[in-house]
């Protein structure tokens, strides 16, 4: 099984919305907290829940940016959005110093045998304390999630070494935005699984994967989220530009041709994943196709595969100009352009799901040089 239908799988049996993998900046955070302010509008939230989820994650998007404190392992950075049994959860996972992690369990166990009254009550004292809400941290943020979702804070250490842990922080919320917690009885919280899927985004040098329905506005943010990405990358603007280009195309093929969210949360949700390894850049989305379609498609993609790139710039530019030919009248001018753009084949692969419809993958690799 190839990469991106394993992820896929993950993705779905974890019901994972959305994870990246990466340095978590004040610049990047913007467009990260619009995409997955775009899916919970399209979410089974109302308005207090979506206030309530988004305010905890700008606060665990700040608490990473500010506190992983390993400047050089600051790329295992994790923001994962996620659905769960009776809601929605963010987590995120960071590295800090090990020496950190007594002082840091103490505080989340004080905020956790907090009530709601006791919670804004200890709020208000530490605002009103100019030492300690200057520094921004003596647990002023941790306060503020806990208040912002009147429950408890969800939070595990997991050992990297001697010097380092990795710490995880999640938050459950139901439609309304209140904290999920189950009995008592509940097995405590683990990171395990956080840190397994950062340890597998490693390996496999991918730093964002999106598995959900691609309305046009979530596919306009992730794009966003993926050029301020690119911006940040120390890669030339050439490769910056080619890459941004082929996204799109990937992004809105898959938006346009959405049979929509219910007969993808069925049959198949789309996937969009982005991984980059010795200045190459692989681009990959996945998504339903109706049968009928398939054989044109295979067409399609077979003969672009056989196009040199001087073969395949020319094509396009005929496109463009309103010109047809045996390729161009199959209305495949984005699948050229990705072609081009790339320098490299379309490699995909089609699974059957039913009478109906298959799930189709498409991956490029785009060089820094065209050859």
């Amino acid at each position: 099984m190839d990469l991106i239908s394993r992820m896929r799988n993950k993705m779905q049996r974890e019901h994972l919305m959305f994870v990246y993998r990466g340095l978590v900046t004040n610049d990047n955070s913007v467009p990260l907290l619009m995409l997955i302010e775009r899916e919970m509008e399209n979410a089974e939230y109302g308005l207090v829940g979506r206030k309530r989820l988004f305010m905890f994650l700008v606060e665990s998007l700040q608490n990473v940016s500010k506190h992983s404190d390993l400047q050089e392992l600051t790329g295992m950075s994790l923001v994962v959005y996620s659905k769960a049994d009776g809601g929605y959860t963010v987590t995120t996972g960071n590295v800090i110093s090990s020496d950190q992690v007594t002082d840091l369990r103490r505080r989340l166990e004080e905020i956790n045998r907090l009530d709601s009254e006791e919670i804004r009550t200890v709020y208000r004292q530490m605002l009103s304390n100019s030492a300690l809400s200057s520094k921004g941290g003596a647990g002023l943020g941790l306060i503020e999630m806990a208040k912002k979702t009147g429950n408890k804070l969800d939070y595990d250490f997991l050992e990297l070494t001697e010097k380092s842990s990795y710490f995880v922080l999640s938050k459950t919320v139901n439609s309304e935005g209140i904290g999920v917690h189950d009995s008592e009885n509940e097995k405590p919280f683990s990171g395990k699984k956080i840190s397994t899927l950062e340890r597998i985004m490693a390996k496999n040098n991918i730093y964002l994967i999106w598995s959900g329905h691609i309305s046009p506005d979530v596919g306009r943010e992730v794009i966003s989220f993926t050029e301020k990405k690119l911006y940040e990358d120390d890669i030339e603007q050439s490769l910056r530009k080619r890459v941004f280009g082929i996204l799109v195309e990937m992004i809105e093929n898959v938006a346009k041709y959405s049979p929509g969210r219910a007969d993808e949360e069925e049959y198949g949700m789309p996937v969009a994943m982005v991984r980059f390894k010795h200045g190459r850049y692989h681009l990959s989305t996945g998504n339903l196709i109706r049968n009928s379609k398939i054989e044109l498609l295979k067409e399609k993609m077979d003969v672009i595969n056989l196009l040199d790139n001087g073969e395949l710039k020319a094509h396009f530019k005929k496109s463009l100009s309103g010109q047809s030919d045996e390729i161009e009248s199959t209305g495949n001018l984005g699948l050229i352009d990705m072609a081009w753009k790339s320098g490299n084949k379309l490699h995909y692969q089609l699974h059957r799901i039913n009478d109906i419809y298959s799930y189709f993958t498409i991956t490029t690799r785009v060089d820094a040089q065209i050859l």
